[in-house]
């Protein structure tokens, strides 16, 4: 039987899912019979769950396939269920109350769909409202790789106003700090060389938001890349008896233009 819709609920919102239940009674299950689970604590079950989030991340992006994807999200949820179950223990909150604090904060974040049609959807328009009065960055994961803590940075400043018209105004400021860093090279003044790349890899961060990517998916996706064109290559020089390390750059730059134009 569905439960009851309160006042703040509209027709067909989802329901409770008994499935997180399930997964939190599997959590305390294990927690009873296994040592090893019932040792666990909150910030000793982080490492896997930072992990199982990064495996989950890899399979949707590496498209490993529906049952990849199942898999990875089940070890998340595992994980999740772990922290709940732990909490629980301690007395501090459980599957509620984090369930209702999630629907409380999305109520609040999409009144378009809760009451309020002429509100417009902006994502991060409403979490700096939330935001308000407090620091931009509160919050921002600190464990982030540079090049998303970089992009969740640049959405913090662009929600409350603080942005590039679009990616091409964005471009020229890469121009900008193409430039610098080439002055820097050219005198061999090195002392700020690594502050003007930061800068210039910033900017390259946020040409890639504001075109609508994501500069991390695209240099994993560009490592990818040259990691298999340099495979082929070494191939080739193997095939026509060159040795790696002994071969020139020209006749390694020849084989380099031949493995790009059969890519």
């Amino acid at each position: 039987m569905a439960p009851p819709q309160d006042s703040m609920t509209p027709a067909g919102h989802p329901g409770e899912a008994a499935v997180l239940d399930r997964a939190l009674a599997l959590v305390r299950y294990l927690r009873a019979g296994c040592p090893w689970d019932a040792a666990q604590t909150a910030a000793s079950l982080t490492p896997y769950l930072i992990e199982e989030a990064l495996e989950l991340s890899e399979a949707i992006l590496d498209q490993r396939g529906d049952d990849a994807v199942r898999s990875e999200i089940g070890d998340l949820l595992l994980n999740v269920a772990f922290q709940i179950v732990v909490a629980e223990e301690r007395g501090a909150f459980g599957a509620e109350d984090v369930v209702q604090e999630l629907e409380t904060k999305m109520r609040r974040r999409h009144p378009h769909l809760y009451g309020d049609a002429e509100a417009a959807p902006d994502w991060e328009a409403h979490k700096a409202m939330e935001r308000a009065g407090r620091d931009v960055f509160e919050g921002l994961a600190e464990r982030l790789d540079p090049l998303s803590r970089a992009q969740r940075i640049q959405d913090r400043a662009a929600g409350v106003g603080f942005d590039w018209e679009n990616a091409t105004d964005a471009f020229v400021k890469l121009r900008e700090e193409m430039d610098e860093v080439a002055a820097h090279l050219e005198s061999g003044e090195r002392a700020d060389l690594e502050e003007e790349l930061g800068d210039l890899l910033f900017a390259c961060v946020n040409v890639a938001r504001l075109s609508r990517l994501h500069a991390a998916k695209a240099l994993k996706e560009a490592n990818a890349k040259f990691e298999r064109r340099f495979e082929r290559l070494q191939q080739l020089a193997a095939e026509r008896g060159l040795v790696m390390g002994e071969a020139s750059l020209q006749e390694l730059d020849v084989l380099w233009d031949e493995v790009k134009r059969s890519d």
